[in-house]
């Protein structure tokens, strides 16, 4: 099994760097906003990869214990994309969502092209949805309900800016 790819944003110039330490502050504000708005999530749901940590944190920060997940592929490089999202299995089970209250996690809404077939997918069937980012990008299709921060750069994650770890020698 060949690991997960990691894209190297080492030669961009200009890029916006979370670290782990702004990821714990970005969770408590994002979380803060979603406990100030009118919408009490009953699941959260993550998007994976990107969005299984900050949906975590947003699990335990907004006391919503209910929690799955739903696999898409989009980007496979720094600026390098599929031509269109694709759902990957495992599949969530969307019999139990239906005219629940979802929260869709995601760790940015760059193209936004990712969450809103994710958004879409989900009220199809029935359930209120709204989305929370880490980071949102001026160009994304979708506008998220809850977002932390608003950028344009090429974002590096904590959890993805290294390479997977490889076996010891």
């Amino acid at each position: 099994m060949s690991p997960a790819y990691h894209a190297d944003s080492a030669e961009l110039v200009t890029k916006e760097v979370l670290t782990w330490d702004l990821f714990g502050t970005a969770s408590r504000e994002l979380a803060q906003q979603i406990a100030d708005s009118d919408f009490e999530p009953e699941i959260i749901i993550a998007v994976a990869r990107g969005g299984l940590l900050p949906a975590g944190a947003l699990s335990y920060a907004c006391g919503v214990k209910l929690s799955d997940a739903i696999n898409v592929e989009f980007y496979t490089d720094v600026h390098e994309t599929l031509p269109d999202p694709v759902l990957l299995a495992p599949l969530l089970d969307t019999e139990s969502i239906h005219g629940r209250r979802l929260l869709v996690v995601d760790d940015v809404a760059d193209s936004g092209r990712t969450l809103a077939l994710v958004l879409d997918l989900l009220r199809e069937q029935g359930a209120d949805v709204r989305s929370a980012v880490v980071y949102a990008k001026p160009v994304s299709v979708v506008d998220p309900d809850f977002v932390w921060k608003r950028t344009d750069e090429w974002i590096v994650f904590p959890w993805s800016a290294e390479p997977p770890v490889e076996p010891s020698a």
